[in-house]
């Protein structure tokens, strides 16, 4: 059999969220993920804002733009995980 190698990762194996639960790479989504739903963009930001991966290595695995993760950010931290809903998202950029 060849040698099996394991790959190092830089940074924490795991964080806690604010609500108690722990979270690994394995819970965030997939790279090259397309479709967006609330729960990934989440998942995405908690694991930022958290250090469990930099804004860098997120805006390279999945295609994202500065600009859209700090949107992502920003909503999170003033309305909460629900504002990534994109009816939702829509509703909050017309009051701001």
């Amino acid at each position: 059999w060849p040698p099996m190698y394991i790959r190092r990762i830089l940074g924490p194996k795991s964080i806690r969220l604010p609500d108690g639960r722990a979270m690994t790479r394995a819970d965030l989504p997939a790279a090259g993920t397309q479709r967006w739903v609330a729960s990934r963009k989440a998942a995405v930001v908690h694991a930022v804002d958290a250090g469990l991966i930099t804004t860098a290595e997120a805006m390279t695995t999945w295609g994202l733009s500065e600009e859209e993760l700090d949107s992502w950010r920003d909503a999170v931290a003033r309305h909460g995980v629900a504002a990534l809903r994109a009816t939702t998202l829509q509703r909050y950029r017309k009051c701001t």
